[in-house]
């Protein structure tokens, strides 16, 4: 008669989870690996946070806060740095967690309230640096079904709990440095060593950051196999996020009009209107918050052209412009009156010699110097110049 298999105690199932830690155990760990390790993530995820904190700042400007228009390309390199650096904390953070893996089965798992207050911090250090990530990947893979919250919201604040978190866990592992490191066993052969450790988690690093700094950096595009967004791959040769048939705008005929408001009164300006007026050319990036940019040749109307028509011209007030767009958290921006005056911000109404396509803002968008394409508002209706 066959005995049915009796359940494992605790003690059984402790037992086999510790021989299984030390089947995976390495002589390439050690303290002082994990915190070279944790350096470098400190590294990339403290320059991660102030570009992003930056660009939460430009799009939801606190009262005190004032971005400026030049130089042109800033914009485009914090946030290309936001991305790179967020990206290139994935393979650090997994060789961090490589590094303590057997810790993880340490008995018992607290041993008195200051190491239990430790495994707390160490534990929301971990959920809010896979959260940033996940979500940031998500984000630039614009795949928002799988976030049933909101993203900015929710990335924006996890952000800072993550710093507050790192900022505690330096200062209780910063010392561990300064101690004098006992001599490493001999490595048996074929074995992995601290530096080979630390040198596969860099190149990983650096493969990752290569393979995606393309959709900004243009000389390695040819590399960035692993970039959501590919420079030159859209209509006009340009990226779109944001589709008009999305934005829920179908078409626009020739009743189109861009209604211009300020001090000295309204006007009413159709495509006509628009085309005998001065034309600029500007050479400006379109630098999305998901890391890529890419660079076009703009013609189109000087916003401060427009400003003058209306009585508006050099003075201190702030410009709303609207979107035929029927709704949407960016259907409408501001620009502060030293971006509007800027010879630089145009109402473009062609990219090179053609028209706009209507995915990219025909009849009309905004393009202005160092500032996020989520800004850079398409199918502009509206022009409104008041106070602060």
């Amino acid at each position: 008669m066959v005995r049915p298999p009796q359940p494992l105690s605790p003690l059984t199932k402790l037992s086999k989870l510790t021989t299984l830690s030390q089947r995976f155990n390495s002589a390439a760990r050690s303290t002082r690996l994990t915190a070279h390790l944790g350096l470098w993530l400190a590294a990339a995820f403290g320059v991660c946070f102030a570009t992003g904190l930056l660009s939460h700042a430009i799009q939801h400007p606190p009262g005190w806060f004032h971005w400026p228009a030049r130089p042109v390309q800033l914009y485009r390199v914090t946030q290309g740095l936001h991305v790179a650096t967020g990206l290139a904390c994935i393979p650090l953070l997994t060789a961090k967690i490589w590094s303590v893996y057997p810790r993880l089965f340490a008995w018992p798992p607290v041993r008195d309230l200051p190491q239990a207050l430790e495994r707390a911090a160490v534990a929301l250090l971990s959920a809010a640096a896979v959260f940033e990530l996940v979500t940031g990947l998500l984000n630039i893979a614009y795949w928002y079904s799988a976030m049933p919250f909101g993203f900015l919201g929710a990335h924006y604040w996890t952000a800072w709990l993550l710093a507050g978190a790192l900022l505690l866990h330096l200062a209780a592992k910063l010392p561990l440095l300064r101690r004098t490191p006992q001599r490493p066993a001999p490595a048996a052969a074929g074995a992995w060593t601290r530096r080979g450790v630390l040198a596969l988690a860099g190149s990983a690093a650096g493969v990752v950051t290569v393979a995606t700094a393309g959709q900004t950096v243009r000389p390695l595009r040819h590399l960035s196999v692993l970039a959501p967004r590919v420079p030159g791959i859209g209509p006009q040769g340009l990226p779109v996020n944001k589709t008009a048939a999305s934005a829920g705008v179908a078409r626009v005929d020739e009743r189109y009009r861009l209604i211009v408001t300020g001090p000295g009164g309204r006007h009413a300006l159709g495509l006509t209107d628009l085309a005998a007026l001065p034309q600029v050319t500007a050479d400006l990036p379109i630098s999305c918050v998901e890391g890529w940019s890419a660079g076009a040749r703009w013609q189109g109307v000087r916003v401060a052209d427009l400003l003058r028509l209306v009585g508006a011209g050099g003075l201190d007030l702030t410009v709303t412009v609207e979107s035929l767009q029927p709704s949407g958290p960016y259907r409408t921006s501001a620009l502060e009156p030293a971006v509007a005056r800027d010879p630089l911000t145009l109402l473009a109404l062609r990219i090179g010699d053609e028209p706009l396509h209507l995915d990219h803002g025909y009849p009309c968008r905004l393009v202005a110097p160092n500032r996020p394409g989520v800004l850079q508002t398409k199918w502009v209706a509206a022009l409104t110049a008041g106070p602060r």
